[in-house]
């Protein structure tokens, strides 16, 4: 497994959570959709939130915020992805001995 390419893409993934947020006055498609169709009154709210509307708790600036909530997303999400190809490549080498 070439680390390189893990970080490369993980650089570029942390990029685009920098930038995403400045893309769009409304970022949230599916919530846009929901308004502009009128089922957005039947949302409920979450049973818990770690970073609700995309805004990391207790930074005043909401830009920062939504930057900081998708850089903590996307780590968690590619130390996942990471953790489970190491894990399968590891399986396979075992069962090739």
């Amino acid at each position: 497994m070439n680390r390189k390419w893990w970080l490369l893409a993980l650089v570029f993934c942390l990029v685009l959570a920098t930038v995403s947020p400045l893309a769009s006055s409304s970022p949230d498609g599916l919530e846009r959709v929901a308004e502009d169709e009128g089922f957005s009154s039947l949302a409920r709210e979450s049973p818990f939130s770690l970073a609700a509307d995309y805004l990391f708790p207790g930074i005043e600036n909401e830009t920062l915020a939504i930057m900081l909530a998708g850089w903590l997303g996307t780590v968690v999400l590619f130390g996942a992805a990471y953790g489970l190809a190491r894990l399968i490549i590891s399986r396979k080498k075992q069962a090739e001995l």
